[in-house]
C-alpha cells in the first residue's frame, strides 16, 4: 500500500507539467514523447531530446535562420546553437492545439519558453510511423 501511495504521488508531482503539454485529441504516447522531450533538454540531453524526431534525411526544421533537412543536421544546428547545459536554459512546452491531418498525420501548435525572456511559437507536423507518433516537420519562431 506505501507503495502504490508514492507511486501515485510520484505521478500527480508530474501532473502539471504533463498538463501544459497533453491537449484534447492529442494521442498520450505523443504527449509522453513531448514530456521526455522537455525532460531531456533540461537534463541537457539533446540526443535525447532528438528521440522525439523522425530520423531520417527528410526530416524538415523550419527556424528564424531558414530550413534544415535531414535528422543529423538538425541535431548539428541544436549542438551548435546550444553547445552546452546552461546555454539551454529550462524548456516548457505549452500545447494548444492538436489537428488530425488525416488517420496518421497531426499538426500541433504550442509555445516553447526558455526562462522568462526567451520563447517562441512551434508548428509540428507528426506522423504515426510503426504505430510511433514522431514529429516530421517543424516550424518554430522566436519572440
Amino acid at each position: 500500500m506505501k507503495t502504490l501511495i508514492s507511486l501515485v504521488l510520484y505521478t500527480l508531482s508530474f501532473a502539471p507539467l504533463l498538463g501544459q503539454i497533453q491537449v484534447d485529441g492529442m494521442p498520450q504516447s505523443a504527449a509522453n514523447i513531448m514530456f521526455r522531450q522537455q525532460e531531456s533538454w533540461n537534463a541537457g540531453d539533446l540526443e535525447g531530446f532528438m528521440l522525439g524526431y523522425w530520423n531520417s534525411d527528410n526530416l524538415l526544421f523550419i527556424g528564424g535562420s531558414g530550413v534544415t533537412s535531414g535528422y543529423d543536421a538538425t541535431l548539428e544546428r541544436y549542438l551548435k546553437g546550444y553547445p552546452d547545459k546552461e546555454s539551454m536554459g529550462h524548456l516548457v512546452f505549452t500545447n494548444r492545439s492538436w489537428t488530425p491531418l488525416g488517420r496518421n498525420y497531426a499538426l500541433l501548435v504550442g509555445e516553447w519558453r526558455l526562462g522568462e525572456d526567451v520563447g517562441g511559437m512551434y508548428s509540428l507536423v507528426w506522423h504515426k510511423i510503426k504505430r510511433e507518433w514522431l514529429i516530421i516537420a517543424d516550424h518554430s519562431s522566436s519572440e
